[in-house]
């Protein structure tokens, strides 16, 4: 559960002046960085600005067997692999000092790549615990089961995780909420369509298969009996869009109360178990589905909970056995869930799991070599422009009230801002890495993961920590710390380029740092105030304006159906659709900000509006496989790419006059229909 704990737990040079700052490069002129050759001019921009923009390279593009997707981001993803690879291969050859956080990072990275050796010991690592499965023999002892499982990162049906108290925002506090499925969401449980039924069946054989290879009895048998078992847990879990709401996943009782929710099962046992004994309060996200669960753990044969657990255990460390389990994971998890055709190379893999494991120890041999000072500087003045742009929005508001208006400019104030990597990297010199040991390291890695959790229990936050590690091409908004994040690895072209014009940027990395800004003010980050407190600073009125927008813009998403008879869920998308929207919207003001009242100048003949606009389209171009985005659209709060670039402008009044949008042309949209938030 230790993958599961950490989805829980949670996303340059210049001087900056008050007022906006144009941070040039160079007194030269600056590339435009824009690639025209992407361009697809068979298009009308009036007409599909996205394929426009990026249409060249739509039609060229491939989709690498190895990915169930292709785009910028992506490709970013792949450039920073391929740096680490070199950065791994070369710690790995390095002997440093023993202990060492580059010595550790070659060690592990070794260990990944001795094939031989994960041959050679096959399953006998699993076991000690496909041992410890096997001494289940009452309900009673479910709850020490699933603790200890619970070190090695095993799903159960409740996730326990220590994380910040999103209404006392300094402290930590022990939380749990509905787990437990091996498919991607509830609805591949209970949506009857071909589809849906298809990817159960193809569960239902890969769980018999990984049963098989371990040489577990009555495979089949046992794996229509997991199905069952997740089907019925998969029945009472809060759909995700329901997930979403601060409010209603907030309810923070005493562990004697949660004990009461749940008969059948103890809550001291369990604590005890896991390490967890000293709590006294729990927040619950989905109070009702733990009490429909209860009965489901005491119903449940014993024999059954012990066949749930060897295959989860299974398929957690699939990626550390022999072939044949990385081959049968891959068939299921890559290929029939998101589409891939070919398995990545083992150097991917061993790459990936050595983040995984070493993030912040494998990004500071990153940060030093490939991230240089002035990209921080310039990406400050990025931030400090689109803060000063949102507070200049939140002035021109004409639906918010003055009281909420000095609420809003409060929280503003108080965002705290995290570019490149943390100041102070996690200490691993607690983690014994072997070189000769790929399975011990997972194990140790888990465990390791695991404690650090569960130390956090009564301590204060410590908001210094990260929660992306350096190369990660992404941003991030954490609500209850009300900070953002920006690692180096999305701090590459066509996203953030130093050496480009400030228009492109601004529409690029501009519109993503707009973004998460967003976040704090979007339907569920507006509920926290700027120490990232769960509190309502609303007014009524203020409230019910903001909701009429929003209820308008999930509107517009719902209507959208990506592929087949599948719609956008504007619900479960909302938080992302705002921060597009409402990062377009500043990254403009703030872009504009910049030039201090003068024009910009036209480089490729292009205005700097219209680089602006083709800098924040050619950020969105990518190809994703039909699995792939059938699962996007049931699970991922995120819409797909080419409707987060069109969605944003055909609301935007001034992509319209940029480039002459006119009634009967296809991007545009009446003022009437347009949606304006922030």
């Amino acid at each position: 559960m230790i993958q599961t704990l950490r989805r829980l737990s949670l996303l340059l040079i210049a001087t900056v002046l008050v007022g906006g700052l144009a941070f040039r490069a160079s007194a030269q002129q600056p590339s435009s960085g824009i690639d025209t050759s992407n361009f697809d001019h068979s298009v009308r921009p009036q007409d599909d600005f996205y394929r426009y923009v990026n249409g060249g390279w739509l039609k060229t593009a491939q989709i690498p067997a190895d990915a169930s997707s292709w785009g910028a981001f992506q490709e970013l993803r792949e450039n920073s692999r391929n740096a680490e690879h070199q950065l791994f291969e070369e710690a790995s050859n390095a002997k440093a000092k023993a202990g060492s956080p580059e010595r550790k990072v070659g060690d592990l990275y070794a260990s990944y790549m001795d094939s031989a050796r994960v041959e050679q010991v096959g399953t006998a690592p699993l076991a000690p615990e496909l041992k410890s499965v096997a001494s289940l023999k009452s309900a009673s002892e479910l709850p020490s089961t699933f603790a200890h499982f619970a070190r090695l990162g095993v799903t159960s049906p409740m996730g326990v995780f220590v994380n910040a108290d999103a209404k006392h925002s300094t402290q930590n506090i022990l939380q749990v909420s509905q787990s437990g499925l091996g498919l991607p969401d509830r609805d591949y449980y209970l949506k009857q369509d071909a589809k849906m039924a298809s990817a159960r069946a193809a569960y239902v054989a890969y769980i018999a298969q990984m049963l098989t290879l371990a040489k577990q009895p009555d495979a089949e048998g046992a794996a229509n009996r997991i199905l069952a078992l997740e089907t019925e847990i998969a029945g009472p879990q809060w759909e995700r869009a329901r997930n979403r709401d601060r409010n209603a996943t907030y309810n923070r009782m005493t562990v004697a109360e949660l004990s009461a929710m749940t008969p059948s099962f103890n809550w001291k046992s369990y604590l005890s178990a896991s390490g967890l004994s000293k709590a006294n309060e729990v927040v619950v996200r989905q109070p009702d589905y733990i009490k429909a669960v209860d009965p489901i753990l005491a119903k449940t044969p014993v024999s059954t909970w012990r066949e749930y657990l060897t295959f989860h255990l299974l398929d957690e460390f699939s990626s550390v056995l022999p072939a044949p389990f990385v081959q049968a994971s891959f068939a299921f998890h890559g290929r029939t869930l998101n589409g891939q055709q070919e398995l990545a190379a083992r150097w991917k893999r061993a790459v990936d799991g050595t983040n995984s494991t070493l993030g912040e120890a494998a990004g500071t041999l990153y940060i030093a070599k490939y991230f240089k000072p002035e990209a921080k500087a310039r990406m400050d003045a990025l931030v400090k422009n689109i803060i000063n742009a949102y507070r200049v929005g939140i002035d021109s508001l004409e639906w918010m009230s003055p009281e909420t208006k000095a609420q809003a400019k409060e929280k503003l104030a108080h965002f705290k801002v995290k570019i490149g990597a943390p100041d102070k990297p996690r200490d691993y010199s607690s983690l014994a890495i072997k070189r000769d040991d790929l399975f011990g390291n997972e194990v140790r890695s888990r465990e390791f993961e695991y404690a650090d959790m569960t130390s956090r229990l009564g301590k204060p936050v410590d908001n210094t920590r990260w929660g992306m590690t350096a190369p990660t091409v992404n941003a991030q908004y954490n609500s209850i710390a009300n900070d953002i994040t920006f690692p180096a690895g999305i701090l590459q072209p066509p996203f953030f380029n130093v050496n480009a014009d400030d228009a492109v940027n601004y529409g690029a990395i501009g519109a993503v740092i707009g973004h998460e800004i967003g976040h704090g003010f979007d339907d569920q980050g507006r509920k926290s105030d700027g120490e990232g407190n769960l509190r309502d600073w609303w007014t009524a009125g203020d409230a019910t304006a903001y909701e009429a927008r929003t209820s308008k813009l999930g509107a517009q998403y719902d209507a959208i159906s990506p592929i087949d008879d599948l719609h956008i869920n504007g619900k479960l998308t909302m938080g992302e659709n705002i921060g597009d929207l409402s990062g377009l919207a500043q990254a403009y003001r703030a872009y504009r900000i910049s030039l201090n009242g003068k024009e910009a100048p036209v480089i490729d003949g292009l205005t700097g509006d219209q680089r602006f606009f083709i800098g924040f389209a050619q950020i969105w171009r990518g190809k994703i496989r039909d699995d792939a985005l059938r699962q996007q659209l049931l699970t991922n709060p995120h819409s797909p790419g080419d409707y987060r670039a069109k969605v944003p402008l055909v609301n935007n009044d001034v992509f319209e006059t940029t480039f002459d949008v006119k009634p009967g042309d296809k991007m545009y949209l009446p003022p009437g229909d347009r949606v304006k938030i922030w």
